[in-house]
Parts: C-alpha cells; sequence; structure tokens
C-alpha cells in the first residue's frame, strides 16, 4: 500500500506563533493554522478540522466498498464529521468524532443500511486509528 504525507510549518510561541500545513498532494500548500483558528474560530484551519474531513471522508469510501460487496451502489452520500477536542489532564485529547450520513441509495431497506453503516463505522481505517468515542447518525432518503 502506498505510503503518503502531510506537513507542518511553525514559527514563534503558541499564541502569536503562525503556522502552515501542506499535503502531498499539493490539495493544502502553505494553508494558515495557528491558536486563533484553533480555539478562537478565527480563519485558518486546525487539526480537527482536518481529521474531520480525514475521517468522513475514510468512512465513506469504507460504506462505498461495503455497498458494493452487498452488491449495491449509492446514487448520493454526504458525511460530516464533527470532531470535538477537549481539555484532558494537563492537556487535550479528541475524545469523540461524530460522523452524520445523509445518503440515497436505491435497493437497500432501513435495516440492511443500518447494518452495513455500523460496519463502515467500525472498518474505516481511521475510525480504527483515533482512540476516541465515535458515533454515527445515518439517515437514507
Amino acid at each position: 500500500m502506498p505510503t503518503t504525507s502531510g506537513s507542518a510549518k511553525w514559527q514563534g510561541g503558541i499564541k502569536d506563533g503562525k503556522g502552515a500545513i501542506s499535503t502531498k498532494s499539493g490539495a493544502l500548500k502553505d494553508y494558515p493554522y495557528g491558536f486563533a483558528s484553533r480555539f478562537e474560530g478565527k480563519p485558518g484551519s486546525n487539526p480537527e478540522e482536518l481529521i474531520g474531513a480525514a475521517h468522513a471522508a475514510c468512512f465513506t469510501m469504507a460504506l462505498s466498498l461495503i455497498l458494493g460487496e452487498a452488491k449495491l451502489t449509492a446514487e448520493q452520500m454526504e458525511t460530516r464529521a464533527d470532531v470535538t477536542l477537549e481539555k484532558q489532564g494537563d492537556g487535550f485529547a479528541i475524545a469523540s468524532s461524530h460522523l452524520t450520513l445523509t445518503a440515497k441509495i436505491p435497493g437497500v431497506d432501513k435495516a440492511t443500511f443500518d447494518d452495513l453503516t455500523a460496519k463502515a463505522k467500525a472498518g474505516c481505517p481511521l475510525s480504527k486509528l483515533m482512540n476516541a468515542k465515535i458515533t454515527l447518525d445515518a439517515t437514507l432518503l
């Protein structure tokens, strides 16, 4: 399997410093991040936002694979992952990732849909990576 990468640069202290993130693909190139974008809602990115996007993408791809194995194909799937950072002891930890899926999948009943989405949630490589509570709300259109 291929190995890919992301990178980060940082200059300055924790509150007044500035960072930039990049991805190997070039999808992000020196995109700003810092304390203000992470903790104060200011413009820029942060690690939790990136993990959310990655978790949503990973789960959705895992579900697509599982649907294919069940001879089903999604017409449309949209997933959001809300990643929560919490203070724990002397530091911080990602406490949870809540996946919200809306999907249109011809030919699937609700029970099968619920079973397949649960398998995707558990089997997604990013779900396996995170030491956090992972929850899912899945809506079949």
